[in-house]
């Protein structure tokens, strides 16, 4: 297990804010032993993909693959879909997928839709007792719900969130105009880690601290990135790290996969988010 690094994650006390320092999150990260096993390193679970949108949560199971998982399981609410799968990632009905007593990190949101079915199976995943990432219509889903709050609230495992301008906006139910100031509201409204993503993501605690991210570009202006944002988030808690050091990781490492993409040559235009994924795993291995 990774040890919690407060003088890494904690910032300056007297501004309450600080920059992601993620290269030396990187570094305290310890090289796998020789005699390592999956088991070592979680169990992840995705629970998304409504009809026409099963790619999302592949994108998701992908990327939480490829940051190292050691296993990851795949649950689409089109179970209809004639999706191709990847051999390596297992599949479950939602169902199925929430009762996993195994999991350590469950991903809900990424292409899920907000039907009623959709909301059914959120209101199981908020009872969930392992780390939980919620993305997308996830969100969506809770900002109609006004009990949302108190529900988070009582949760007894950490619960991220990460939405985008427009998610924080309908979970505020105003405008954000003060990005530091709307992810600590939230953060504190839901008693989460919250990471309000953009340009310059903020990642915000519900005990009022907040840091900045230094890294990305235009190269993450796709459809996608935000999936695979969620799977890292979900692989890295499943290694270890603590739920703040996790979510800083994943941010800062997915900014610094569009980075290696334009020094590659290989955007900001038309980069997609499974070529961000694997330059994820680059940087999380040091390349």
């Amino acid at each position: 297990m990774i040890p919690y690094m407060p003088a890494i994650l904690i910032p300056n006390p007297e501004s309450r804010g600080d920059a992601i320092q993620g290269l030396a999150l990187r570094r305290h990260w310890p090289l796998r032993a020789r005699n390592s096993h999956k088991g070592l390193f979680g169990a992840v679970g995705v629970l998304g993909g409504a009809a026409g949108m099963t790619g999302a949560a592949l994108l998701a199971a992908v990327a939480a693959l490829k940051s190292g998982a050691g296993r990851v399981w795949l649950a689409c609410l089109d179970e209809s879909s004639a999706i191709q799968r990847i051999p390596e990632i297992m599949t479950a009905t939602p169902e199925g997928l929430l009762h996993n007593i195994t999991l350590t990190a469950l991903v809900v949101g990424p292409g899920m839709g907000t039907t009623s079915k959709a909301a059914t199976l959120l209101d199981l995943a908020l009872m969930a007792p392992c780390p939980l990432i919620l993305d997308a219509d996830a969100l969506n889903l809770l900002s109609e719900d006004p009990a949302a709050p108190e529900r988070l609230r009582l949760r007894s495992a950490p619960t991220l969130l990460t939405p985008h301008s427009r998610e924080a906006q309908r979970l505020l139910g105003e405008p954000v105009i003060d990005r530091v100031r709307a992810a600590l509201t939230l953060a504190q409204r839901y008693n989460a880690l919250v990471d309000l993503k953009g340009s310059d993501s903020v990642i915000a605690t519900s005990q009022g601290f907040w840091w900045i991210n230094p890294t990305g570009n235009a190269a993450l202006s796709a459809a996608g990135m935000g999936d695979v944002l969620s799977g890292v988030i979900g692989a890295l808690l499943g290694q270890g790290l603590s739920p703040l050091a996790a979510l800083q990781l994943a941010v800062y490492a997915h900014g610094a996969a569009a980075e290696q993409c334009v020094a590659r040559g290989l955007g900001p235009v038309g980069v997609t988010a499974s070529e961000i994924t694997d330059e994820i795993r680059d940087f999380l291995n040091g390349r």
